[in-house]
């Protein structure tokens, strides 16, 4: 049995276990209080030595210090730092983990400037470390095995060098003014021998390397810790080699003071101890040794570990510093053109209120004898004028004009010149280089072209140039030529001036005319921008559409935006300042959002806007994506071919029309592409004949138009009568049948009666036989609109319009029709910029759809020409 542990020995253990806690709580104050202290006395240390100090004084011995001392430094500093690097090299190698020493070498110096430099070693050495080791795949647990064993190894080297020096010097130690005898040094070093020695026998029990690692690592820091304090040691210029023994012992004790302070980089508190403990030699000398010694061994390091840390980093910092830059990009783009319109419109009132306010009487006389009063004068008119422009263009540049952009960076130019004639307003000066700094850095938010940039030298550029012109050659002819238009009739009023009254008209009539001329500039241009798609295959991208619909294409009145490979296309038409798409893009779905994005963009660069007209449920996120107001604009009616026959009560009627018409006559036929031109003629007289049997015209966009070119490139199905053809239709078909429809369908006026539900439901059955999906009976305008009392005011508007329109156009009756066939009702939308701009567009739209042919023409005539 084990005998229980006696009172008196249970008593120390108690006490300890007790204290323990209290030793926990007062660790960091304690810490904290012995790094102010030590802080307060270096301060003071300091603070006594600059009163003793003349700072010129200082400089000039610092300049004198020799070259070949300087080179001997900067050698000294290389031996020190490349004899850090080997206590990573051991310290890896004794961890079981060694690495080429050019990743050593980069980790360890870098770490160490760091340090040495920011301070807090165990943080900043750390983390460098971790980054390089990190990329070498080391965990986090042996970096700081690695930083641990190279801080003991540092400080293994300091408590050396201090022994050593202890044991060395051979004349009492004077610190502070205080002599420390001879005998008390040697017993001090001989102490802090032994204490290393007794660490090194103790390594091995705290997985630690043994003495021989130890006896290494000591002497490679024995031998860093001499190079580092022979750099500070050849910069002073009377030193003997007596005086490196106390030096060393001042060098490894500052360390330690500068440690324990917490200052960063022991910045004034390293010096202070060096100062302090080393009393024989001049201080001014000494202060200017530290000072060089600063930028030698910590500046001049840190420069270069930041280079070589850097260009480490790069490749792995480089893709998210270009995603970081391109973010940047896009939010100066974004809200740099607001920004700027600010600063420029308080650009342009401060030199409205510098021509206010009286000219500084000292800087007048300072300009009085360089620049002639004449220009002081034209200056101080001229700055003011800039200041008004610059109200007026700041509007300009919130809606991100490029001609505001160009404008307002020449009057920012020139406000800062006539802010320094008129009377050396250097502030002002400044401040307006800054805004034209800012809105050049942002010249990339300023897309949007205009008159000025697009229409260079057209009839309007002409135009202003003469009147321009013409205005300064009759004022000038009249002010040179007869003195009584000359000084200061300008001002003169009297009931017969008539002279004055003239030369103050002409002045009005120039500054309206420049005022029109930037309002013409600031327009937008007449010639829209449009994409450089080069050849299109339109009937290749064709082969990849599943909606009829995009037979549009054919019809010649379009242009067309195409996706990558010819996957896709978009087409559309510009029509004033609207760029107006045609349904939904057709061919592969995933390039419909580039697509219509492309649009939208160049549409914002003209200062146009966009229209997307009777898009499907499919483009609804990317127009809501795009920032366009939806509204639904009707629905389309698509019958299920699979499902279409004639059977069944709900069918009566279609059967009934189709025996109607066959006794009347009527037959029908399929005309295939190839036959039609020789059906021409014939189909012409229909039409033409349908035409003015409804009083219309030829329309465009949105349908096609009955053009020899177009009409040949479809199949038409006609309705004969005693071998006349009555009635026809285009067709439209896509490649991979997954719809059918028509466009044109246009009859005689004698057709039997039923003549259309005949020629439908023929198309329908004959469709179902081909294999096709739907049949698409196309759109009924304004069917589905809710016009609840809660609803937008458009769209109650057009539930009215539907229910009692019938005047203008038969909205009703048309869905009516369609119904009888049964189909499924597909809703139609409308996206536009919202606003005014929406009842623009439709506006243009309208144009565009009801000015048929010539209006189509001649828009796509004049864009190609003006693009070339």
């Amino acid at each position: 049995m084990i005998a229980a542990a006696s009172p008196s020995r249970q008593k120390p253990a108690a006490c300890v276990a007790h204290l323990k806690p209290l030793l926990r709580k007062l660790a960091v104050p304690a810490q904290l209080a012995i790094a102010a202290l030590v802080l307060a006395l270096a301060a003071l240390c300091l603070h006594r030595l600059a009163l003793s100090l003349n700072f010129h004084a200082l400089m000039r011995t610092a300049r004198e210090i020799p070259g070949w001392r300087l080179a001997a430094a900067l050698a000294l500093t290389a031996a020190s730092y490349l004899l850090l690097t080997t206590y990573d090299v051991m310290a890896l190698r004794t961890i079981g983990s060694p690495q080429p020493y050019r990743t050593a070498a980069l980790a360890s110096f870098t770490s160490y400037t760091l340090s040495h430099n920011l301070g807090f070693g165990i943080l900043t050495g750390a983390a460098a470390r971790l980054r390089i080791y990190g990329a070498k795949g080391l965990g986090a647990s042996e970096v700081a095995r690695v930083t641990a064993i190279a801080g003991i190894t540092f400080w293994t080297g300091v408590l050396a060098s201090a022994a050593l020096a202890l044991l060395v010097h051979h004349r009492p130690l004077v610190i502070a003014q205080h002599v420390l005898p001879l005998g008390a040094q040697h017993m001090a070093g001989a102490v802090l021998l032994a204490l290393l020695g007794g660490g090194a026998l103790l390594a091995k029990r705290w997985h630690l390397p043994g003495p021989e690692a130890i006896a290494r690592m000591t002497f490679v820091a024995l031998a860093d810790i001499a190079a580092a304090c022979g750099t500070l040691y050849v910069l002073l210029p009377h030193a003997g080699i007596a005086l490196y023994p106390p030096l060393l012992l001042a060098y490894v004790l500052a360390i330690v003071v500068a440690l324990v302070s917490h200052v960063p980089g022991g910045l004034g508190v390293f010096e202070a101890t060096v100062v302090a403990l080393c009393p024989q030699i001049p201080a001014g000398e000494l202060v200017a040794a530290l000072l060089v010694y600063r930028i030698v061994y910590y500046l001049v390091p840190l420069a270069l570990a930041l280079v070589l840390l850097l260009r480490h980093e790069h490749a792995r910092w480089r893709r998210s510093a270009m995603l970081a830059l391109k973010a940047g990009e896009t939010m100066m783009v974004s809200f740099a053109p607001r920004a700027v319109a600010v600063l420029v419109f308080l650009g342009g009132a401060i030199l409205l209120l510098s021509g206010a306010t009286p000219a500084l009487p000292e800087r007048m006389a300072d300009i009085r004898g360089v620049v002639p009063l004449p220009f002081v004068e034209a200056s101080q008119i001229a700055a003011s004028l800039v200041g008004t422009v610059l109200l007026l263009l700041a509007p300009a540049l919130y809606r991100r004009l490029d001609a505001a952009f160009l404008l307002t960076r020449a009057l920012l130019l020139a406000g800062a010149a006539f802010s320094l004639i008129k009377g050396l307003d250097w502030e002002e000066a400044l401040t307006l280089l800054a805004v034209a700094g800012v809105l050049q850095a942002a010249r990339g938010g300023f897309w949007r072209r205009t008159a000025l940039t697009a229409d260079v030298m057209s009839a309007n550029w002409v135009l202003a140039m003469v009147a321009t012109i013409a205005l300064v050659i009759v004022i000038g002819y009249f002010t040179q030529t007869f003195p009584a238009y000359r000084g200061s009739l300008w001002w003169k009023f009297a009931w017969s001036g008539d002279a004055s009254r003239y030369l103050r008209t002409s002045f009005a009539v120039a500054v309206a005319m420049s005022a029109a001329i930037l309002l013409a500039f600031l327009r937008p241009s007449r010639r829209a921008v449009l994409p450089d798609d080069g050849p299109l295959d339109v009937d290749a991208a064709l082969h990849h559409a599943t909606r009829s619909e995009s037979m549009l294409a054919l019809t010649g009145d379009k242009l067309f935006l195409a996706g990558p490979e010819g996957r896709s296309m978009l087409m559309y038409q510009v029509q004033g300042h609207s760029w107006i798409v045609m349904g939904d893009p057709f061919g592969e779905p995933t390039d419909w959002p580039e697509l219509l994005w492309r649009l939208r963009e160049r549409a914002d660069a003209n200062q146009g806007r966009v229209l997307l007209y009777q898009i499907t449920p499919e483009v609804l996120p990317i127009a809501i994506d795009m920032g366009l107001q939806l509204m639904k604009y009707g629905e389309e009616a698509r019958v299920d071919l699979s499902r279409f026959g004639l059977e069944g009560p709900a069918a009566r009627p279609l059967r009934h029309a189709m025996r109607r018409a066959e006794r009347e006559g009527a037959e029908f036929a399929i005309v295939p592409a190839a036959r039609v031109p020789s059906l021409l003629g014939e189909i012409r007289a229909v039409s033409n004949e349908w035409l003015r049997a409804k009083g219309q015209r030829e329309k465009a966009f949105s349908v096609g138009r009955f053009d020899d070119a177009y009409i040949a490139r479809c199949d038409v199905a006609v309705i004969r009568c005693e071998g006349r053809v009555v009635a026809f239709a285009n067709l439209w078909k896509t490649a991979g049948r997954e719809e059918l429809s028509v466009d044109l369908m246009r009859h005689r006026a004698d057709v039997p009666y039923g003549c259309m539900d005949f020629l439908f439901t023929r198309l329908m059955l004959w469709g179902r036989q081909e294999g096709y999906a739907w049949f698409n009976l196309g759109l009924a305008p304004l069917s589905g609109i809710e016009a609840r009392r809660l609803a937008p005011t458009w769209a109650r508007a057009a539930g009215m319009l539907f229910r009692h329109g019938e005047a203008f156009y038969g909205f009703e009756g048309l869905r009516n029709y369609k119904e009888k066939f049964s189909p499924v009702w597909e809703p139609r939308y409308i996206a536009c910029n919202g606003g005014m701009a929406t009842g623009r567009a439709l506006l243009d739209l309208q144009a565009l759809i009801s000015d048929g042919k010539a209006s189509a023409a001649r828009q796509r005539n004049r864009l190609r020409r003006e693009a070339r």
